[in-house]
């Protein structure tokens, strides 16, 4: 016991100084760096998970949905992810419910005012290029439109112009000119769009390039028409008294005067037109993209970015060692004193107290080591049990035959009886009884010995079964009994063909001896899967519920006075069990006790 609780002492006090030492020396060469390694992936966390839910709001009239995506977001970022709305209200968080929210905002998520700290190259609208609201076309125009400008792009190559055609936010797609080599410059095609711009201007007067007409996928759609119309109401609605000239926005979202002409890109355009545009365009897009919300991202780790001094280390390395001893002693003695018991417990079942048992009070390996020596024990006084029981049963069972050829040949040496056929004929009956007894004997010595042989070859379940009822036929028309065999599908095996028609034969025996005159005995066989199942059925006195665990017991008989009369020796079922048990099956009975008892042999076919 000492021995253990000092090892197990030792043990724990080296890992903790190893531990703490290791851990001390890491954090104080690694702190540095990873702070500020920490910083700048910070801000381009918060940047990224910005920019994706601005994406998610430019999409979306609402924050219903965003939880996968705030989840998936935070999994990738490794932070805390929260949305409130302006109200406080929580929308959606990555923590467990019941965390509290970080201290500060982190940012406002607006897609029509667009935080620029978190977005340095946002548009002088702060409004996301994302939201497109009623401009976005269909998939049908967005197929029509991009069959028509790759055509286009196809025409101007031939031509020696080189042009790539991109797509913008709201599917329309953007005609971009190429170099067109070392030494020049781009010159973007002659048509209505202005091509720098995140949003195409076309119309519905034809473009010519070198013999490319652009027509085709440079005219507003019904979609985008509808939607300038409406934009056009609302600037005009907030024009309206201020003095402003008369003009119209465009799909670039430049204010085109009365002449239809679009103001130069250098020019500035009026302050409260453009004021205005904004204006609409945000009344435009409000009901097709969700409402502002405040951003809180949790930082992974909260860090002053100095190393921890020495003494703070050894004195945090000082307690963890005095608190690792500390939980150590009373782990080792919590372990320790178990193991006594069992010590102890041992002790008296080797001076032959089978009644040693271990009290369990804990859960663990421990408590299952004891459980185990407790069912060990338990086990051991079973077996020895039955050991007593068994030698009184083989003495009882030996004892009868020879106590009857000890008194008739006294009595013929005496010359009271006489050596006539008759006796010698009950002599020899009371010797093959003796040799039956042994003989199974042997049978289960054998098989307890794992030497039981077994001949195996490919087995004819009918013609076996057939066999039986041949050989017992004639016990069960003198016993007034009906035997009959039914085979169903044909199955054959692989078995030892003699001990099979031994177990067989021992429960048909069992059948015979328990089924009263008029009764019925069936053998049948069939398959199941991959294994073949043997039945031997009668309609005999059956077997009450609570003998069933026994049946299969070496000497268990229900009758307890071992009467001849009444049953053999008791072991023709355990000799069944052993037999299907060395083909690798299993033996199992099942009874209605008055009317019918079914044993049943599974073997692997």
């Amino acid at each position: 016991m000492r021995s253990l609780f000092v090892r197990l002492l030792t043990s724990s006090a080296v890992v903790a100084v190893c531990s703490i030492s290791a851990t001390a020396w890491l954090a104080a060469s690694s702190t540095s760096g990873a702070i500020q390694r920490e910083q700048g992936q910070t801000l381009a966390s918060d940047a990224r998970i910005n920019n994706s839910l601005l994406g998610y709001a430019s999409r979306h009239s609402n924050w219903s949905d965003v939880a996968p995506t705030l989840r998936d977001l935070a999994t990738q970022n490794s932070r805390r992810i929260a949305l409130a709305a302006e109200s406080g209200t929580l929308i959606a968080d990555s923590a467990t419910a019941g965390t509290p929210l970080p201290a500060k905002v982190s940012a406002v998520v607006d897609p029509l005012a667009v935080d620029v700290t978190l977005v340095p190259g946002a548009a002088r609208d702060r409004i996301d290029p994302r939201a497109v609201g009623p401009f976005l076309l269909s998939a049908r125009d967005r197929a029509r439109l991009r069959k028509a400008a790759d055509a286009y792009a196809a025409c101007t190559a031939r031509t020696g112009q080189a042009v790539q055609v991109t797509v913008s936010n709201t599917g329309r797609p953007l005609v971009t000119p190429l170099n067109q080599g070392v030494g020049q410059q781009s010159r973007p095609v002659q048509s209505p769009m202005p091509m720098p711009m995140p949003m195409p201007v076309p119309t519905a007067a034809p473009v010519v390039m070198s013999g490319c007409d652009a027509t085709t996928f440079s005219t507003p759609t019904r979609t985008e028409k509808a939607a300038l119309k409406q934009l056009n109401l609302l600037v005009s609605r907030c024009l309206k008294g201020k003095g402003a000239g008369r003009g119209s926005v465009g799909l670039d979202f430049a204010w085109v005067s009365k002449e239809r002409q679009p103001m130069p890109p250098a020019a500035e355009p009026d302050q409260v037109i453009s004021s205005c545009i904004v204006t609409g365009r945000k009344e435009q897009l409000d009901p097709y993209v969700a409402p502002a919300a405040y951003l809180y991202i949790g930082s992974p780790v909260e860090a002053t970015g100095r190393l921890i001094p020495l003494p703070s280390i050894a004195g945090a390395a000082l307690l963890v060692l005095v608190l690792t001893v500390g939980v150590s002693v009373m782990a080792a003695r919590r372990l320790v004193r178990p193991v006594n018991a069992l010590t102890h417990a041992a002790q008296r079942m080797r001076d032959g107290d089978s009644s040693a048992r271990v009290t369990v009070r804990t859960t663990g390996e421990i408590s299952e080591l004891a459980t185990a020596f407790n069912e060990m024990s338990e086990h051991l006084q079973r077996m020895e049990e039955q050991r007593k029981a068994m030698v009184s049963d083989v003495s009882h069972e030996l004892r009868t035959p020879l106590s009857n050829l000890r008194g008739w040949l006294e009595a013929a040496q005496d010359g009271v009886a006489e050596l006539d056929p008759a006796l010698i004929a009950s002599l020899v009956e009371e010797i093959l009884l003796l040799q039956h007894i042994v003989d199974d004997l042997q049978e289960l010595a054998l098989a307890d010995a794992g030497k039981l042989r077994l001949h195996v070859e490919p087995v004819h379940l009918g013609d076996l079964l057939d066999q039986v009822s041949i050989a017992h036929r004639g016990r069960a028309e003198a016993a007034g009994l009906t035997l009959t065999t039914v085979v169903t599908d044909d199955p054959s095996l692989t078995a030892d063909p003699v001990r099979l028609r031994q177990a067989i034969g021992n429960l048909v025996t069992n059948s015979l001896r328990y089924t009263p005159r008029g009764g019925h005995i069936t053998l049948g066989a069939h398959q199941d899967g991959d294994q073949v199942v043997v039945e031997v059925t009668d309609t005999g006195i059956g077997i009450r519920a609570e003998y069933l665990p026994h049946v299969f017991d070496r000497f268990w008989r229900a009758e307890k006075s071992r009467n001849r009369q009444t049953g053999g020796s008791g072991l023709g079922l355990a000799i069944v069990r052993n037999l299907a048990e060395a083909h690798g099956g299993t033996a199992t009975v099942a009874s209605v006790p008055g009317v019918r008892t079914t044993f049943t042999l599974r073997l692997p076919s």
